[in-house]
């Protein structure tokens, strides 16, 4: 009996020591006025900043790409990256948007994107992809060569 009363007491404990939340708040800090396409005008500037630094990097003209670059780029952007990039795009083709979105990266924030193909690819899905991430004032935030895997 005795074995039993202690067994029943340890497993009615928690009940007599359990917490009932009667007023609970939930801050959200995100900001949730995101629009959720990119206006003409984002496009047109975004598009032009886009067109600039692959100007620059066909004549690797390094002054220029940095000034396209926003403060966060800068600082982890290297001769390396530069030269992989070179190698990744080829600036003697032509490209078109194919889609353009907001894209929420790791900080929580959300970026102007902007997804490029190459004019002549005509396939549905195209085998490579530019995507550039924009900072709101037009900087250039990153951008991503894409080729489908063989």
């Amino acid at each position: 009996m005795n074995k039993i009363l202690l067994i029943v007491s340890l497993l009615s404990a928690p009940l007599f020591y359990s917490q009932e939340v009667v007023d609970l708040k939930v801050e959200n800090n995100k900001k949730s006025d995101t629009p959720l396409d990119l206006t003409k005008k984002q496009i047109e500037l975004y598009n032009g900043n886009f067109s600039k630094f692959i100007s620059a990097l066909k004549s690797s003209d390094r002054k220029t790409m940095e000034a396209l670059l926003s403060d966060n780029a800068k600082k982890v952007v290297t001769e390396a990256v530069y030269e992989k990039l070179s190698a990744d795009i080829d600036s003697n083709r032509k490209m078109e948007i194919i889609k353009t979105a907001y894209k929420p990266l790791m900080d929580g924030n959300t970026y102007p994107m902007i997804q490029y193909k190459y004019a002549d690819d005509k396939a549905p899905e195209p085998n490579e992809v530019i995507t550039a991430v924009f900072e709101n004032d037009g900087k250039i935030l990153g951008i991503k060569p894409f080729k489908k895997p063989k």
